[in-house]
């Protein structure tokens, strides 16, 4: 039997809870990310997309597409309540949920008519919530993600097995999982520019080139996915961090900011009662480069001191501070209940 698979995707989650919990904004462009011209866009509304405005680019460059958008500051509290009433309406209609993050996630619903579901879903969110969600449904994880992708906003795409190849065939290289802007041009290079081209292209001259993941693109241009659809929680997470006005060379500086969010940090980890495994540090530099680097304590902690010791140590030791850093924030990964005495035990 075919596996029967749904991605769902919320659309411009975080700009339309904002549209929705203020009427006067529907209709219009609004921006998520921040009012400093020093942040970054998260979401736009796609009234702002129409400007060219899209996530990961910065504020001051959002601002000159689109001069007349609404800019707000991110409200991650709000998305994330309701992030989980989304996922109570996933767990009514299966009991195999895999979220890839706040605003998406994979459904198992082999066995059962896949349509219907996503039809159920989609009026459920847009009953209970007042939002709208885009879902693709196929045979796998790969092209139910890419079917989500075709018709936005608020659509329902459906790619049938015996339709895979030519469906594949003339989309871009990039929505093949994994291709970014450096593998696209290593695959430009050599002329393929399509999926078409890697489903032409020939395999152990991919291999060659590419290694484990020459084969691993050839599988998905032929729409070709084992990954099961896994139970599991959104990997926990504690973090702070924060845009300079000005670009900063001064250690120092990174050192005061490090303590300040190690103290934040560890008060957040005190009130909901956990220790912490993971310390990540992350840089953005001048150029929007990004660098994250982690160091793992052997014994869990939520002592403030120990997080700002530990992330002194990855920005001292593991970075080459050579250019300008426009933001640093820290991360704690790896989050436990200290009651469990399993996970408590010290490494060797």
């Amino acid at each position: 039997m075919n596996k029967s698979i749904i991605h769902v995707d919320m659309d411009a989650f975080y700009a339309s809870i904002e549209q929705r919990n203020n009427p006067n904004l529907m209709g219009k462009p609004v921006i998520i990310g921040g009012i400093s011209d020093r942040g970054v866009v998260c979401t736009a509304s796609y009234e702002a997309r129409e400007y060219g405005v899209h996530s990961a680019m910065s504020i001051k460059a959002a601002k000159r597409l689109c001069p007349n958008g609404i800019y707000l500051p991110v409200r991650m509290e709000e998305y994330k309540k309701e992030s989980r009433k989304i996922l109570k309406i996933f767990n009514k209609y299966s009991d195999i949920v895999e979220p890839l993050s706040i605003d998406e996630a994979f459904l198992d619903v082999t066995g059962k008519k896949a349509v219907n579901i996503a039809k159920h879903i989609k009026k459920d969110i847009g009953d209970e919530l007042k939002l709208t969600a885009s879902i693709g449904i196929s045979i796998n994880k790969f092209l139910a993600k890419i079917a989500s992708d075709i018709n936005k906003p608020n659509g329902l795409t459906i790619i049938k097995k015996e339709e895979v190849i030519e469906f594949l065939k003339p989309l871009s290289v990039t929505k093949l999982w994994g291709v970014g802007p450096k593998t696209k041009r290593e695959l430009n290079k050599l002329g393929i520019y399509y999926i078409g081209d890697i489903q032409a292209y020939d395999l152990d001259l991919l291999i060659s080139m590419f290694g484990k993941r020459g084969k691993e693109l050839y599988d998905f241009s032929y729409g070709l996915d084992s990954r099961p659809v896994e139970n599991r929680v959104l990997n926990r997470s504690i973090g702070e961090e924060g845009t300079f006005q000005r670009d900063v060379k001064d250690i120092n500086k990174l050192i005061e900011r490090l303590e300040h969010y190690s103290i934040n940090t560890s008060r957040k980890l005190v009130s909901k009662g956990y220790l912490i495994k993971t310390i990540t540090v992350k840089i953005k530099y001048s150029d929007f480069s990004m660098e994250t680097r982690s160091m793992t304590l052997s014994i869990p902690t939520n002592d403030h001191n120990v997080i700002f010791e530990t992330s002194k140590r990855v920005l001292m030791t593991k970075f080459n501070l050579h250019k300008s850093v426009r933001l640093i924030g820290l991360i704690l990964i790896n989050l436990i209940y200290p009651k469990d005495p399993k996970q408590l035990s010290m490494k060797i």
